[in-house]
């Protein structure tokens, strides 16, 4: 029998993971020390996702993956001995502490200081997220207590490190030193990666959104040494009956539709052709609005677009309150999917504040009015609920009513496969992985429509199961087999399936204008350009308000009327 390549291992222990958390979400429970915990870390390990850096080598605590864990989970997680997932639960008027993560919208509760509870309303997806970051900290929380505990007894390391902890102090000058050079023994790093950890987690300790680096460590352990001595019950993690009520049945996203076309219907412009665009919440209003809202400040504005964008950041200038007198409207959801929206008419727009960069069809807005809505990221499969809610007629005030779909355009964040950081992916197709479900797409974007300031790269998008579940291995097949995927994202395949839902049901027409669009914010390929490795920051203003302003111009080109 031939032995399987390095891809299939790695295919295989992904949908292992997909298939015991898929059970777990019916049984119920789980231990992390039971069999399907250690299965789950098997799984973890044997397709060893880049995300996690070096969390395969047992000899070493890794730091980048850690960062990128907890800026995506609560603060108090590596404490917490109980983790429930549920539903939206009616926990708000409880004494419970709320709590966000400091890079992904989610909310939590701190129950008491060893239990916590996730409300899950966004989909399998973040289930999978959760799942594999829980898994990630275990593993590493193996590591430490081996390091640290020999038969009955602790090292002296470790023994400072609990000093430190308890005594709960500010560490400066050679304290500090002193308290890190004894960390990073633990942890198996040198004393410089260990410091870049600690003042990367500081900062945001201060802000409260994490423990800092050593009561993080010193909680991974403890617990683990405390599991070996039967002073306490292994981490269990649940799932609620309400939570297995509502996945897959679009509770959340249909109430997230009903409440944006109610405020679309409030203003009047149902009937107007509307212009759906997923997109972050600033790039599309800054380019329409911000020249106007320069200004307004009495400043001269910059030629160049980028540029324009650049001084609007840096001074913070209001241009929704700008806006707002001409056609901007802020709608901010409140059915717990966590995705807020903004309309956009553009009847009351004043075409004299257009950046002259813009090539737009003056006499196309004032003759059709076109409304563009512009929704905030979805998180995997959540996207799907909400385009095939949003594209299918809604109830308000017990009348049905059918949006004027005129377009479609999906701006993402991926990963690349081909080049680097900062460049742009235009998809030919997006192919499911792990599954059968394969969408050609008819992009109304192609390489000539973007100039020259950054790379584009056409082709097919691999769409993953989450950013935790991906593999060098599988990734490169990918890119490199008859495949020739330029990149990976967590939401196309699933915008797509919905699109094309409502062509078949009638709900849009089969000649509606899709457009997708990707800057890249990584490629897991290249070492140090993981994301686990940072965001962006100020190079990712070009390929997104690029990206913003081919989608713009497109829309207000005439092509749809044609």
């Amino acid at each position: 029998m031939e032995e399987l390549s390095k891809s299939q291992k790695a295919r295989t222990a992904i949908a292992s993971f997909k298939t015991l958390v898929d059970a777990l979400i019916l049984t119920g429970f789980y231990q992390s020390s039971g069999t399907t915990g250690v299965k789950l870390e098997d799984a973890l390990r044997q397709f060893n996702p880049e995300i996690y850096g070096s969390m395969a080598n047992d000899r070493i605590v890794e730091l980048k993956g850690l960062e990128y864990v907890i800026d995506r989970l609560p603060r108090g997680i590596e404490s917490s001995t109980k983790i429930v997932l549920t539903a939206q639960e009616d926990l708000e008027s409880t004494s419970f502490e709320e709590i966000f993560p400091l890079k992904r919208r989610r909310r939590s509760y701190l129950v008491s200081d060893k239990e916590m509870c996730f409300v899950v309303t966004r989909g399998t997806t973040e289930i999978y997220d959760i799942i594999a970051h829980l898994t990630f900290l275990n593993i590493e929380a193996q590591k430490i207590s081996r390091q640290v505990k020999s038969v009955n007894q602790v090292t002296r390391e470790w023994q400072q490190l609990t000093l430190t902890v308890q005594r709960g102090e500010d560490l400066r000058g050679e304290e500090l030193d002193t308290s890190l050079w004894n960390l990073s023994n633990i942890l198996g790093r040198t004393y410089k990666e260990t410091k870049e950890t600690y003042e990367y987690l500081q900062q945001n300790c201060q802000e409260g959104y994490n423990s800092g680096l050593f009561r993080i460590v010193h909680a991974l352990g403890q617990r683990l040494i405390d599991e070996q001595d039967g002073a306490v019950a292994p981490l269990n993690i649940s799932f609620t009956p309400s939570l297995q009520g509502v996945l897959g049945h679009h509770q959340y996203a249909a109430a997230w539709a009903e409440g944006l076309v109610h405020r679309i219907v409030e203003h009047g412009l149902e009937n107007r052709p509307i212009h759906i665009t997923s997109a972050n919440l600033h790039s599309i209003r800054n380019i329409l609005y911000g020249r106007g809202a320069v200004e307004k400040t009495g400043q001269a504005v910059p030629g160049d677009l980028y540029e324009m964008v650049h001084l609007i950041r840096d001074q913070d200038i209001d241009v929704a309150g700008y806006g707002a007198d001409f056609g901007y409207i802020e709608h901010a959801d409140d059915s717990g999917s966590n995705i807020d929206a903004q309309i956009i008419d553009l009847a009351g727009l004043d075409v004299s504040c257009v950046h002259p960069s813009l090539q737009f069809d003056l006499d196309l807005i004032t003759q059709e009015k076109p409304v563009i809505v512009v929704i905030d990221y979805a998180f995997g499969t959540q996207a799907y609920e909400i385009m095939d809610e949003l594209l299918s007629p809604t109830t308000v005030d017990n009348t049905q009513v059918s949006l004027k779909i005129a377009s479609v355009s999906i701006m993402g964040k991926a990963g690349i496969l081909p080049g680097s950081k900062g460049d742009i992916m235009l998809a030919t197709a997006h192919v499911m992985e792990g599954t059968p479900h394969n969408y050609i797409v008819d992009n109304d974007l192609s390489v000539s429509d973007f100039d020259d300031l950054v790379k584009v790269f056409s082709g097919p998008m691999l769409t993953v199961l989450g950013t935790s579940l991906q593999n060098r291995d599988v990734l490169e097949r990918f890119h490199n087999s008859s495949w020739k995927a330029v990149g990976l994202e967590m939401e196309g395949a699933h915008y797509q399936r919905a699109i094309s839902a409502a062509i078949i049901q009638g709900h849009i027409s089969k000649n509606m204008k899709v457009r997708y669009a990707y800057y890249a914010s990584d490629n897991p390929l290249i070492s140090g350009q993981t994301l686990a490795s940072g965001p962006m920051g100020a190079e990712g203003v070009v390929p997104t308000y690029l990206i913003s302003k081919v989608i713009l111009e497109k829309i207000l080109a005439g092509d749809e009327s044609r």
